[in-house]
């Protein structure tokens, strides 16, 4: 069920509903609690907290959100910020609605529509790279995490969440419909997950599973300490 990266980009680029509804319920939290215990049996709280970290960032600090989705990340980022933040994303539509989240929240986002594997970014580009529920998505995910890292400076951090293989039968099942249906791509466990992580060169690796959703963080080495 492996799919080619040309043809996840066309399923995404016509993909209508399921963006769409995803969308709706992680902009409603309490909503996004419910569905992620339904669904996953995850406790969605950690990835909401984590979306504060971008608002931690010093004056003129480079992010960059992949695939931004329709903006659920922009909530961490306080009105006001001076930050440079990049939202990016496979899908025409969900641009469109992070574009209007921006404009509601008052964030001077740049938008690009882009595929994670094919980031044309140089390197050291960023101090902060965020990526939430995307990694299971794509059908190559080593490749995506070493191209996240390769656009990280020294010290930068990339940090996000996935679902993730071997959480249980009921999971398992549900993520082989997705990845029938062409939505999910190649989805890993836990341990994969580090292999990613560790095999972009990336340190100090922290990775804690809720549920079928991971998530983690890694640093890229060569930063100040």
């Amino acid at each position: 069920m492996r799919r080619s990266a040309r043809g996840v980009e066309r399923h995404w680029r016509h993909q209508r509903l399921i963006p769409a509804v995803y969308d709706f319920v992680v902009e409603h939290e309490r909503l996004a609690r419910l569905g992620g215990r339904v669904l996953w049996g995850v406790d969605v709280r950690a990835m909401y907290a984590s979306f504060a970290e971008a608002g931690r960032l010093p004056t003129g600090a480079a992010v960059l959100d992949v695939p931004c989705g329709g903006g659920v990340a922009f909530r961490g980022v306080p009105p006001g910020a001076d930050l440079r933040y990049v939202a990016a994303d496979l899908s025409p539509m969900m641009l469109r609605r992070a574009r209007a989240e921006a404009g509601r929240r008052g964030l001077p986002a740049v938008f690009v529509r882009l595929s994670v594997d094919r980031l044309p970014f140089p390197p050291s580009a960023f101090d902060l790279c965020v990526t939430y529920n995307g990694l299971h998505c794509l059908p190559d995910p080593t490749s995506a995490v070493a191209e996240m890292a390769r656009v990280l400076r020294p010290g930068g951090v990339l940090r996000g969440s996935a679902v993730v293989t071997g959480a249980g039968r009921r999971f398992d099942a549900l993520i082989a419909v997705f990845r029938w249906r062409g939505d999910f791509g190649a989805p890993g466990d836990v341990t994969d997950l580090r292999g990613w992580l560790s095999a972009a060169g990336l340190e100090a690796v922290s990775v804690s599973r809720s549920g079928a959703l991971a998530h983690f963080s890694a640093v890229k080495p060569g930063g100040d300490d």
